[in-house]
């Protein structure tokens, strides 16, 4: 279960491209519980954005902190509190997806390969290599990774792709119970509508 009282704080944040600006000024506060939800269209910055929130690139301007400490100068062990999951699937393509996901429950901590497996309907693909895998199976091994693990922020670009029907309401109910259990998350989607919640912020770019 996750509990944190950890606040993301975005403050006149600014992200210029090729000598463009993809937008500037933006400031926002996400506490626990709370869902962002990040639109606009291609080439507005929403991928860019993600990095940078989840400290994985600078702004042009502007800060970033999470719990107080800008996200690029966070320490090892605080590393781990904030799960981002790219267009890239960050699976090992060698490894069977069962594989895939002790991997990653053994490097932070968690458990429940099984029972992830069991909720995503992949059982039957457990002992399959990653290579092998349709790009809808790829994409949920790589957010079964999260439910490993109790991560206080998810930091997700365009969850929903490649996801059938059932895929999705997995991924809707999977954010719900994140955030209920006082978990907050960003999330770039061309969908909004399909996660909005009362009290979602919505972030446009």
């Amino acid at each position: 279960m996750t509990t944190h009282g950890a606040v993301l704080r975005a403050d006149g944040v600014a992200i210029w491209r090729g000598g463009r600006c993809l937008f500037e000024g933006l400031d926002f506060t996400l506490g626990p519980g709370r869902l962002a939800l990040l639109v606009g269209p291609n080439g507005a910055g929403k991928t860019t954005l993600l990095r940078v929130l989840a400290g994985l690139a600078e702004p042009t301007s502007g800060s970033v902190t999470w719990d107080g400490i800008p996200v690029g100068s966070l320490p090892p062990e605080r590393r781990g509190t904030i799960a981002y999951r790219g267009h890239l699937d960050g699976l090992k393509r060698d490894l069977t997806v069962f594989e895939n996901l002790r991997f990653h429950a053994a490097l932070w901590g968690g458990t429940g390969e099984w029972e992830v497996l069991h909720e995503l309907k992949l059982e039957g693909n457990a002992h399959m290599r990653a290579r092998h895998l349709s790009a809808g199976q790829r994409r949920r091994a790589a957010l079964a990774t999260l439910r490993l693990v109790s991560t206080p922020m998810w930091i997700l670009d365009e969850p929903m792709t490649n996801l059938d029907s059932d895929g999705r309401a997995t991924i809707r109910e999977w954010v719900s119970q994140h955030l209920s259990f006082g978990g907050s998350a960003v999330i770039a989607t061309h969908q909004p509508d399909e996660l909005a919640r009362p009290g979602a912020l919505v972030i446009e770019l």
